[in-house]
């Protein structure tokens, strides 16, 4: 999930209203640490919940399948509502929809909060990542809107950095949340911080954010949204609570429905297109093979990272016994590398091109290959800080791969596609981290069993990692249909203008 990837789901290929001229807005400044609060908001609940993991099965006793909802339904629902939360944006205007979004994204995490149960913690996630697809989008159409060209890298540039200190605090403040057990809250706690937060940037947003608008007035398409979404979920469901299920017939009634489902929904768009109206899915797009299997890049890149931030947390905690603090301090080699490679990866890209996400696929590689390697050899006497050297060569590769991956699907994409086809890279990566959930999840659970013990999670670590070396490779082998061009910034400037 990434800075650069959001970007794209900020508006439809609608210019904002510059709100004051060519200096842009007067109180920008002011505004933007606001309204870069939600984008924090939205990134720490993704890896908090991680962190948290464990301590709701014990706490709630929460199952497998009802867990991987927890963690991969936020994200499932954050990609459905993406793009249609761009357009209500351009629709009714960017500061509206903003505060809606903070304040249904407040009540949402108040309602996660204070969940009596598992279902209805499930629930509340689903509803928690809808909101945050309301409210995400206005970060960037705003930030375009508000700055002037000269300034709106610099702005972008802390949006990314955002992004990286919300996947930090996830694992290290949310650890740092539960561990300290204030007022005995436990794991509510990582829920009930975005009440105070959203209350402040509301009352701030109301008077430093402008009421910005698209020159123009884009149609929804509800059914292509639905129908996506739809399909989507009648795949990722049945993988998610088969296992636990026994497998009934719904399961496999539900699968074989998924592709129909889809296909009906790109027949839908493709008739959109034909009688002029504005599809979710600009299909056009995908006749350009930069653009194709960029998207396949992005999916399996992030398909991998979403399955084995779930899975090595599950290690830590319930596999190992660490406490959520000390699992998050565990997790530091993998996200201080992160963040020093997103931060140098730009510069890397400037000079290799592409090439750059293959040198990071070939990074997680070897971390993932070191990590399956270190787990089979400590082990059931694994005590954690061995996995470090592979997951800090992990976290260097997903920083390098990170800063292109926008460029990379948007190489060859005319300037007018741009906010189009931004919008669908986001939606791809956002549902591929609740597949990665999903798929890699119900792998994970089938290895350590009904009954698992400390030797059986470090075998399941050793599985998945496996599995992960062959999502890479595949990632790495894709990268060679990019073209070899040294970025597109033209066309990602053009995405969130």
């Amino acid at each position: 999930m990434t800075a650069q990837a959001q970007t794209g789901a900020a508006t439809t290929p609608a210019r904002a209203d510059a709100t004051a001229g060519q200096d842009g807005y007067p109180r920008r400044w002011a505004m933007l640490p606001v309204i870069l609060i939600a984008m924090f908001m939205a990134g720490f609940d993704i890896w908090a919940v991680n962190v948290a993991a464990p301590s709701l099965q014990r706490d709630l006793h929460v199952s497998d399948a009802a867990l991987q909802l927890i963690v991969g339904g936020y994200a499932f629902m954050y990609a459905s509502g993406m793009v249609t939360g761009g357009r209500l944006g351009d629709l009714f205007g960017y500061k509206r929809l903003f505060l809606i979004g903070v304040v249904t994204f407040a009540l949402a995490s108040l309602a996660c909060g204070v969940a009596p149960t598992a279902g209805a913690l499930v629930v509340f996630r689903l509803v928690q990542g809808l909101t945050g697809a309301v409210m995400v989008p206005q970060v960037v159409a705003l930030i375009t809107a508000t700055f002037p060209a000269r300034e709106r890298s610099k702005a972008l540039g802390f949006y990314g950095a955002t992004m990286g200190l919300g996947f930090v605090s996830g694992q290290i403040l949310g650890g740092g949340l539960i561990q300290a057990n204030i007022f005995g809250l436990g794991w509510r706690a990582i829920f009930l911080v975005n009440v105070p937060v959203g209350v402040i940037a509301l009352i701030v947003a109301a008077v430093v954010v402008p009421a910005a608008r698209s020159q123009r007035r884009p149609r929804l398409d509800p059914l292509g949204a639905v129908g996506v979404s739809g399909g989507l979920a009648l795949a990722l469901v049945p993988l998610t609570l088969g296992r636990d299920e026994g497998w009934p017939v719904w399961t496999w009634v539900s699968l074989a429905l998924a592709l129909p489902v889809l296909a009906a929904t790109l027949a839908w768009e493709r008739r959109l297109t034909r009688n002029g109206g504005e599809p979710l899915l600009n299909l056009a797009l995908f006749r350009d093979r930069a653009f194709s299997a960029g998207l396949l890049l992005n999916f399996a890149a992030l398909f991998f990272f979403g399955s084995f931030m779930f899975v090595l947390t599950l290690l830590l905690q319930s596999g190992l016994g660490l406490s959520p603090l000390h699992a998050g301090i565990v997790n530091l080699p993998l996200a201080l590398t992160f963040i020093a490679m997103t931060l140098l990866g730009p510069k890397v890209a400037a000079r290799l091109g592409s090439r750059s996400i293959t040198l990071g696929a070939v990074f997680a590689v070897v971390g993932a290959l070191v990590l399956a390697l270190t787990a089979a050899h400590y082990g059931g006497q694994l005590t954690g800080w061995e996995t470090a050297p592979g997951t800090a060569l992990i976290g260097i590769g997903q920083g390098l791969m990170v800063p292109s991956l926008m460029s990379a699907v948007l190489s060859h994409v005319r300037p007018e596609q741009a906010g189009a086809a931004a919008g669908v890279l986001t939606t791809t990566q956002q549902f591929s981290i609740a597949s990665g959930v999903a798929v890699i999840g119900a792998v994970f659970y089938e290895v350590i069993g009904g009954a698992p013990t400390k030797a059986s999670f470090v075998t399941g670590l050793t599985v998945v990692a496996w599995v992960d070396v062959a999502v890479l490779i595949i990632a790495a082998a894709l990268t060679f249909l990019l073209p070899r061009g040294q970025g597109s910034a033209s066309v990602v400037r053009h995405a969130v203008e």
